[in-house]
């Protein structure tokens, strides 16, 4: 008679993005006593898009602080937290709201470990529901992650998976930097996957994934347009051309060996990402390329991103604005072309 027992499957069940993110939110939680979350709504109404739903419940108002109308204060009071020992979890309802926060993210939160010489940890995940979509209007539905590119000591991260959903929210809640956590509000329940029930599996930080091989051309993104590179590679793929698909996760840092490595193989680049093309987060992937891979590059390298203007305040304007899958394909197929 064998001796080894046989370990069951975990269970596996089909959930949405923001489900994963409310479930991870849950199990860390109970996992460390150190965190709490604060945020507005977060508590009683359990989150504008419901993403904190039961917290309240479950950890009690001690640990699940409905805020004040102050993004300053979620921001900053957080850096005092963390000082004494504590693992905040602050929201900011609209990404587009952060820049009352800008001080304190930027002068405090990114810049305490150094400037007190590590005595100071600042272990602090900050959720950020941006981009647009969702008919949310100029107010609520920018892309601002290119704000924060030019800020050491902040580590900037954007799932574009249901199970990155999960495992960048998990690797960032038990970091020891202070991390921006970009979910995209599209992706909250157009997004569905199966996801192990209890996965304990953590996407790393600071590692790209080549998400599709291919050998044509090479589609560099994040979050809600990495599905959409994904969606366009598909049908390229019945013409013939292999689009390989590069989801960075991680934004800053870049991991740079990753696409630095894929160029080199298709020759060919495009950067895909919705936020305003002049000063965005594809210049500096650009600027990398151009300067790490010059002579393998056999085309120009391709940007595809929003316009350099607000974005539309009227609903019907969004798909005019936002990159689509369409827009994608011809940037894709330019390139092989040329």
């Amino acid at each position: 008679m064998s001796l080894v027992t046989e370990i069951p499957a975990a269970r596996m069940a089909e959930i949405t993005y923001i489900d994963a993110i409310n479930r991870t939110l849950h199990e860390e939680m109970t996992r460390d006593e150190t965190t709490f979350l604060i945020g507005e709504d977060t508590g009683i109404y359990g989150g504008v898009f419901k993403a904190t739903r039961g917290l309240l419940e479950e950890f009690g108002p001690d640990r699940i602080i409905d805020s004040p109308i102050s993004e300053s204060l979620i921001a900053g009071m957080t850096v005092g937290a963390a000082m004494v020992g504590c693992r905040p979890l602050p929201e900011i309802q609209f990404a587009d709201f952060i820049s009352p926060a800008f001080d304190q993210i930027v002068q405090q939160v990114a810049r305490y470990y150094w400037r007190t010489q590590g005595a100071f940890e600042m272990p602090i995940t900050l959720r950020c529901p941006y981009g647009g979509g969702v008919g949310g209007g100029v107010f609520h539905s920018q892309s601002n992650e290119a704000w924060f590119m030019n800020t050491p000591g902040l580590v900037m991260v954007a799932p574009g998976s249901v199970r990155d959903a999960a495992g960048l929210l998990r690797s960032a809640i038990r970091s020891q930097d202070p991390v921006l956590y970009w979910e995209h509000k599209k992706l909250y329940r157009s997004l569905k996957d199966d996801l192990p029930e209890g996965d304990e599996t953590l996407t790393p930080i600071g590692k790209a994934e080549v998400a599709r091989t291919g050998s044509h051309v090479t589609a560099i993104s994040f979050g809600y347009t990495y599905r959409l590179c994904l969606e366009a590679a598909d049908q390229l793929a019945e013409d013939g051309i292999e689009v390989e698909v590069i989801d960075l996760k991680t934004l800053l840092p870049l991991d740079k060996s990753t696409v630095i490595e894929s160029v080199a193989k298709t020759g060919k680049a495009v950067i895909v990402h919705e936020a305003p093309k002049v000063g965005g987060i594809g210049g500096e992937i650009a600027a990398i390329l151009a300067e790490e891979c010059f002579w393998e590059l056999d085309a120009p390298i391709t940007r595809v991103a929003g316009y350099n203007t607000s974005f539309p305040a009227a609903r019907t304007m969004e798909e005019h604005y936002m990159p689509s899958t369409a827009q994608i394909a011809a940037a894709l197929k330019s390139a092989v072309e040329t």
